[in-house]
């Protein structure tokens, strides 16, 4: 596939080093000369100096013949024109990085195709609903919904006191359940169980489940059932500022922001409910001045790993509830894992799921990036003549490492099992570790 990528910041660059791994022909457009240099000499890739809006670099970049335009520079109006100018030009489907969260309303979906513009992401804000979905179930890692909440993903870290520790899996996993382990992340490997296998304290395990059987999963695991009704936000980033407009709606939030010009900024934007405070996170008598021993969740959003990763650990020294770090370097969240910090939140990755959603060929409406599990989960819409519909699931010869957790027919959610037949217009949940989402779409085209 042919890919243009406009901008070379953080997200820009890597999705240039994640696509040319999986050698795709990727030309990345920025006007930052140096870190162009330095993109070319350690990637299969290829680089252009010039303006993403110039309609002769585009022409120059192959935005003629190119499959997908993303354009993720910081600045919203140039990844709008630069992706119609690309549609104009011959590409054939463009994305484009935006921070107005109008555009995303579905009222507006055809008025951006009909300019061009295929596909609007918005990563501060996909994050700061992750930290709110987070936040409202506590004992979990990870939540994510698919199909409106038919089925849910939950990632929870097992306790060695739970009553799923040690005990062959077969013995939870009856036809008659309506939840099951997708996978299992065991310290640097991850792992798709068998009915044999058994769960270790410390794994952090996937379950695929109905909303009906949310409750015994958060039981099984050894985890309690303690509300977050106190949240302190350490930094003002956008992120937070987003993160903290949605969780005023059902927590009480303080925003910890180190710099005074831009807490004051802060206090004049954000609503009165929301408290902002100038202060270092990292200074312990700050937070205890501030009541951290009463927070039931601390998050750190600034623009430092270190400091987000350092700061969770020592908010656990006051046994708070929940914590959540950014991490946007990747190569730290592996180190985040064996902290055992709580929940990690990377708007690269976040963005990377939503290219990859663009890039397949089968019907695909919804992706999420597991970070701690180097993996994604993908919603499949099953189409009319789509191979997976041909024999029951046993007999389909399904790539290695791929679970089929469950699927949505006619709204109701329900588990596959190896006599499972798939039908047209089922939507499926797959679980895809190490990038391996296109080895099974072409069972759903």
């Amino acid at each position: 596939m042919k890919i243009i990528i406009a901008g070379a910041g953080e997200v820009g660059r890597h999705l240039a080093k994640m696509l040319s791994r999986e050698r795709h022909n990727i030309v990345v457009l920025d006007t930052n000369d140096e870190v162009l240099a330095n993109l070319e000499a350690n990637y299969d890739l290829t680089t252009l100096a010039g303006s993403p809006v110039s309609i002769e670099k585009l022409k120059e970049a192959g935005a003629k013949t190119a499959d997908l335009f993303i354009a993720v520079t910081p600045d919203e109006s140039r990844n709008l024109t630069a992706c119609i100018l690309a549609t104009k030009l011959g590409t054939k489907k463009t994305v484009a990085r935006i921070d107005n969260p109008e555009y995303l309303q579905e009222t507006h979906k055809s008025f951006f195709e009909q300019l061009g513009i295929h596909s609007l992401i918005y990563p501060e804000m996909l994050a700061a609903e992750e930290i709110v979905n987070s936040l409202k179930r506590p004992w979990a890692r990870q939540w994510h919904e698919f199909c409106g909440g038919k089925l849910i993903l939950a990632g929870v870290k097992v306790r060695a006191n739970a009553p799923i520790v040690d005990q062959p899996l077969f013995d939870f996993f009856k036809d008659e359940n309506e939840y099951r382990i997708a996978a299992i992340k065991r310290q640097s490997r991850t792992l798709i169980p068998t009915g044999k296998d058994v769960v270790l304290p410390g794994d952090l395990v996937y379950f695929i489940s109905t909303p009906n059987s949310v409750e015994i999963i958060r039981k099984i695991t050894g985890k309690g059932d303690a509300e977050v009704n106190n949240v302190m936000i350490m930094g003002a980033s956008r992120i937070a500022v987003k993160a903290a407009h949605l969780l005023s709606e059902d927590f009480n939030v303080k925003i910890i922001e180190m710099n005074r010009e831009r807490a004051e900024k802060l206090r004049e934007r954000i609503i009165p409910e929301i408290t902002v405070i100038v202060g270092d996170g990292r200074d312990m008598d700050i937070l205890e001045s501030e009541g951290i021993e009463k927070i039931d969740a601390f998050v750190a959003l600034t623009g430092s790993a270190e400091t987000n990763i350092l700061s969770c650990l020592a908010a656990k020294n006051y046994h708070i509830r929940r914590t959540i770090a950014e991490v946007e370097n990747i190569d730290y969240i592996t180190l985040a894992d064996g902290l055992d910090i709580g929940m990690i939140i990377n708007k690269k990755l976040i963005a990377a799921s939503h290219i990859y959603q663009m890039m397949l060929e089968a019907d695909v409406s919804n992706v999420k990036s597991l970070a701690f599990a180097e993996a994604e989960v993908a919603e499949f819409v099953v189409n009319k003549k789509a191979r997976i519909t041909k024999s029951i699931v046993k007999d389909l010869d399904l790539p290695e490492n791929i679970s089929l957790g469950g699927l949505v027919r006619k709204g109701k959610g329900m588990l596959i099992y190896g006599d499972t037949l798939i039908l047209e217009g089922d939507h499926v949940v797959v679980f895809c570790p190490n990038s391996s989402i296109q080895r099974i779409e072409k069972f759903f085209q």
